[in-house]
């Protein structure tokens, strides 16, 4: 019969079975990781360029101001998206958390760092704030209640040992005066990463840095306002440059692809990647400030880098 003639042979059948099932998921969640991985990495090479843009924001605005208008330019960039596609509030029980974000990442970070630079060289900074990623997973473990494994904490002691050792280097055994200000910041930024990783568990990543900077324009738009009347403005070109990539490309871009990457990879394991932000840090203060690397930091990049795939490879 016709039906008989047009039926599929039973051998050739495709039945998905447990086995099949799970390859999907593992390839699904391969390609999750990966995907995480790079939004991570991106976010890292957008907060590589913050300390040498602020430099060449800090010829145009003092350090209040630059923080306050850098703030105030971000949040509006972000209230645009926000309204163009109809977000809508953020329930309360997440408030809390979008404030330590704004606390940590909006507010603290980047005025606590802009007045190290103040004392501080672009290479002491960013092997100083090297730290963070150990300070982020520690504060992950406990705000999260997970536990990396013993080989992932040996990992990123390893690569936080490397980035002590490279800052005393360089910086020839002593501590600048912003050094109180660079620690202060890897705490409050650490609180910050960690909260925002777990927001952007439940929201785009884009939504929580969206809202914590929205919640902080009324204070930046009033201290713009403050603070330019006791720093004024003298407009340069790298001043000018400097700010719109702080405030476009470290607040807003960087900040939505990093969240957006550790609510893929987990906290703990995006952290470890910014072991690479010193170095890349560097690299950018030699193209782009005409700073002089020592001997070390070639040694130095390497080893960094071999303790971020160590992290990668482990489970946290």
């Amino acid at each position: 019969m016709t039906a008989n003639n047009s039926a599929t042979p039973p051998s050739s059948i495709a039945v998905s079975g447990p086995a099949d099932t799970r390859a999907n998921g593992r390839t699904a969640s391969t390609q999750s990781t990966r995907g995480g991985t790079f939004l991570a990495a991106l976010g890292v090479v957008a907060f590589s360029l913050t300390f040498p843009s602020t430099v060449w924001g800090l010829e145009s605005f003092g350090p209040w101001s630059l923080v306050a208008v850098r703030s105030a330019l971000a949040a509006l960039i972000a209230g645009g998206f926000l309204l163009a596609l109809r977000v809508p509030v953020p329930e309360r029980r997440h408030w809390g958390g979008l404030a330590v974000v704004a606390g940590g990442v909006v507010v603290g970070f980047p005025l606590l760092t802009t007045l190290a630079l103040e004392t501080s060289t672009t290479s002491h900074a960013a092997v100083v704030v090297g730290l963070l990623p150990l300070t982020t997973a520690a504060f992950a473990s406990v705000r999260t209640g997970r536990r990396p494994s013993r080989a992932f904490w040996l990992a990123a002691l390893a690569g936080a040992a490397v980035v002590i050792a490279f800052a005393v280097w360089q910086s020839g055994g002593a501590l600048s005066a912003g050094d109180l200000y660079l620690f202060g910041a890897l705490l409050v930024c650490a609180a910050g990463y960690t909260e925002g990783g777990r927001l952007a568990g439940v929201m785009p990543g884009w939504q929580v840095v969206g809202w914590a900077l929205i919640g902080c324009l009324p204070l930046a738009v009033a201290g713009a306002a403050v603070a330019l009347s006791f720093e004024p403005a003298r407009l340069t070109a790298h001043g000018v440059i400097g700010l719109a990539w702080v405030a476009a490309g470290s607040t807003f871009f960087g900040l939505y692809v990093w969240y957006r990457g550790m609510a893929s990879i987990g906290i703990a394991r995006a952290s470890q990647l910014q072991l690479a932000q010193p170095v890349l840090t560097l690299v950018w203060s030699v193209l782009l400030l005409g700073e002089h690397l020592t001997p070390a930091a070639p040694v130095a990049a390497v080893a960094v880098l071999v303790c971020i795939a160590v992290t990668q490879r482990t489970g946290t």
